[in-house]
């Protein structure tokens, strides 16, 4: 079947899909295997032994200690961290528990300048009231005491206090201490006790103004969306990220919204800074990924410096947004030695440093806040529903004790053994624990990013359950908008984003007949179905249930994500690409390059050999090299309808762009991102003048659309020369092409638009 006529029958919502069964292919995840690493064996301890007792000057073995006492992820076990057995997490938390807390504090795993910055900002009053307790004294202290005991210790508590104290606590007691300890946003009930905010996350295939502002319409139509209108753009370009920016402030100026919510493009902060510069106002709360160590935070192109110097800039009503996640350190190659607790805690005192420099900035409270991304890597970094709420419940505290405004995304992607179901498993769990809020999308799967999180109806059902409440400035605009009653019960416009863009183009002065503006939006939102962002109109039997058309659709794009992930290149199809040359990683088949990354991220021998055949022929005469990669979306490479028109287009517009690109694609298999940097390195190391690798890799299974990416590195020879230096933070990406997203041609051009502001740097 051809793509465009699935996602046709799928738009339909009535056709049953039985998709064509693949050689090798598996419906769904197989069982866990065990972890490569043997795991920390941990004796059991003498009476009152400490952590510094038992390693003594090894910080190595502390640091294996410190891992120990987590809870099991699959992410500790790959950096050798995680205990052996039940027995010796249980040893190694009855060591930490008896670790006073100076000697944690005294003993900094990672030396950088944001350990300096950790440091710095603590207060020494409040450290100095912490210095007798150990780490078993301060969870009973949490535990026991009330909400303005413990803040009033939270300023003297270290980052690395807090990730230590959380591995000692049950999920039970994790979720006692969230559901005690509140950091509103100032002037909004965000964060606040009873609240549970939403961020409408409007993304698009590809960055269509359409896509995002219906979005917008339809989570308003269902009284969600009271944090921040945050869309993650395909493209990065000004231009790009200028033009979603203001589609999303005209949406909030129009209703009268602009000093309630802002709305904020996920692009890079200096992005975002440079749109400003070009068209001041455009912009309202700034973005940025933030990392736990300076060598991680490189990889983000950012370091404690600049980030210090843009929260000192930040001195209107809305300051910073950042976006963390466990498991973001070790998977980019920067653990340290160090477990995924400990580096996300760092990331939140990272954070609260800069939290507190725009309060300095604006002379009074800031409006910062962190989203906790829960899920997002993959199996290598956890694969349960179970370790999902255990990690959503970890930094919701850590969170908060670091002083944070806390949301969450609780997410998973299709190659995890989490699926639809569980997900609502996994927020009943999470919710009880507060966190400030979650995010809010048409359905449960990212349209562009293709992975699972909270849909609009998951708020709805979320409310009706727990009692929770919308930030009261939005609940009164929901009110004033008629899709809840003045009692909040939903009205008969409650999920009708039609009755939302009405009462939109009313605002604008629109005086049209309201059947013609009914029959403009209906139009409007077929035309975004088409493009693969699947809007609700009305509910099922119950508010919060998708129409039943709708959720079959959902069941069928789950099912071909499952089928994509787990696909691979046919020799037959890899025999069609020109000019190929078939290279291989260390993976040893699909299971091992699903559950360890990082096999598909180092070449084979026999691949390396090949490499260095080929530079020997080419002996410098070409300064570009396309790479092919399944990725984790196979069946997106094997679109011939899809490829074949990208690379022939691309070929041309290199020649155009004066390139000269190798007559060969080299075909990956299992391949990864970073196998095409190893590859530059062995093709371009050490020769004269900058030199591109265009990296075509399928990606995102799950959007409704089998899209790939093409990641571009254009750095010189030199760089290439030095092995491990080329990485993600001097790559550029362009993302979702498909025939039925961003159409290949368009893709290329748009590929080779970057390639030219590469080299142009």
């Amino acid at each position: 079947m051809r793509r465009r006529d699935f996602l046709g029958a799928v738009a339909g919502g009535t056709s049953v899909i039985v998709l064509s069964p693949i050689d090798r292919i598996a419906a769904s995840a197989p069982e866990a295997t065990r972890p490569r690493s043997a795991g920390v064996v941990v004796d059991p301890p003498r009476a009152g032994e400490s952590l510094a007792d038992r390693a003594g000057a090894d910080d190595a073995l502390f640091a294996r200690l410190l891992g120990a006492a987590n809870a099991f992820k699959e992410g500790d076990a790959l950096i050798g961290v995680a205990a052996a057995s039940e027995d010796d997490r249980r040893h190694a938390r009855t060591l930490l528990a008896n670790t006073p807390i100076r000697q944690i504090d005294a003993r900094p795993l990672i030396r950088d300048s944001l350990t300096d910055l950790l440091r710095r900002d603590l207060d020494p009053e409040a450290s100095s009231r912490l210095a007798g307790m150990t780490v078993g004294q301060l969870k009973a202290f949490l535990l026991d005491r009330q909400e303005d005991d413990i803040k009033a210790l939270m300023p003297g508590l270290s980052s690395a206090v807090i990730g230590c104290v959380v591995k000692l606590m049950s999920d039970e007691e994790l979720t006692a201490v969230g559901a005690k300890v509140f950091n509103p946003l100032p002037g909004s009930k965000v964060g606040a006790k009873g609240y549970l905010g939403a961020r409408i996350q409007p993304n698009s295939p590809t960055d269509n103004v359409d896509d995002i502002r219906w979005q917008v319409f339809s989570g308003w139509s269902f009284a969600v969306g009271d944090v921040v209108l945050g869309t993650n753009p395909v493209s990065s370009t000004p231009e790009s990220v200028l033009a979603v920016e203001e589609t999303l402030k005209d949406l909030l100026v129009t209703f009268g919204l602009e000093q309630v919510l802002p709305h904020c493009v996920l692009a890079h902060i200096d992005v975002q800074a440079e749109v400003e510069r070009r068209s001041p106002g455009s912009t309202a709360l700034w973005f940025q990924s933030i990392a736990g160590s300076d060598a991680a935070n490189r990889t983000f192109d950012i370091s404690t410096e600049s980030m210090l110097a843009l929260a000192d800039a930040r001195t209107g009503p809305f300051g910073l947004y950042f976006e963390t996640g466990q498991g973001a350190d070790f998977t980019n190659g920067h653990a340290q030695g160090v477990d995924m607790v400990l580096h996300e805690a760092r990331k939140y005192g990272f954070a609260r440093a800069l939290s507190r420099r725009v309060a300095q900035a604006r002379g009074g409270a800031p409006w910062v806040h962190l989203n906790d991304v829960a899920g997002f890597i993959g199996p290598e970094v956890f694969r349960s529903r179970e370790q999902l709420v255990r990690c959503c419940l970890e930094d919701i505290v850590m969170g908060k004790l670091h002083g944070l405004c806390i949301g969450l995304d609780v997410c998973s992607t299709l190659h995890m053994d989490v699926s639809l179901d569980d997900l609502d498993w996994c927020l009943d769990r999470v919710v009880p624990a507060a966190p400030a809020y979650l995010m809010a999308l048409p359905t449960k799967i990212d349209p562009m990013l293709g992975y699972l999180t909270t849909g609009f109806q998951d708020h709805v059902r979320l409310r009706d359950r727990f009692g929770t409440k919308v930030d009261d400035r939005m609940w009164s605009f929901f009110q004033r908008l008629g899709v809840i009653d003045a009692d909040g019960r939903p009205t008969e416009h409650f999920g009708d984003p039609v009755w939302v863009y009405l009462q939109y183009r009313r605002r604008k002065g629109d005086d049209r007949a309201a059947e013609e503006i009914t029959s403009e939006a209906l139009a409007q939102i077929d035309a975004v179905r088409s493009h693969g962002v699947f809007l609700p109109r009305g509910h099922g039997k119950r508010p919060w249930d998708l129409e039943p058309g709708l959720e079959e659709a959902i069941d069928r794009i789950y099912a071909d994500a499952k089928q994509s992930i787990w696909a691979e290149l046919s020799p037959a199809f890899i025999a069609r690409v020109p000019h190929r040359l078939p290279l291989s990683t260390r993976s040893a088949d699909r299971e091992d390059y699903i559950l360890h990354p990082e096999s598909g991220e180092r070449l084979s021998p026999q691949a390396e050999d090949a490499l260095r055949l080929l530079r020997a022929r080419h002996a410098g005469r070409y300064d570009a090299q396309i790479v092919i990669s399944d990725g984790l979306n196979a069946l997106a490479i094997g679109d011939e309808d899809q490829l074949f028109p990208f690379l022939d287009r691309l070929r041309a517009q290199l020649s155009r762009l004066g390139y000269s690109p190798s007559p060969e694609h080299l075909v990956v298999t299992s391949g990864r991102v970073r196998a095409g940097y190893r590859i530059g390195e062995a093709l371009f190391g050490g020769l004269p003048g900058r030199r591109a690798l265009l990296h075509v890799i399928g990606e995102r299974p799950g959007t409704g659309h089998r899209t790939f990416s093409v990641y571009l590195t254009a750095p010189t020879g030199e760089l290439w020369g030095r092995p491990g230096a080329v990485d993600h933070n001097i790559t550029k990406v362009v993302s979702g092409i498909a025939t039925t997203a961003l159409p290949p041609v368009r893709g290329a051009d748009d590929t080779i638009a970057l390639l030219e502001l590469l080299s142009s740097r």
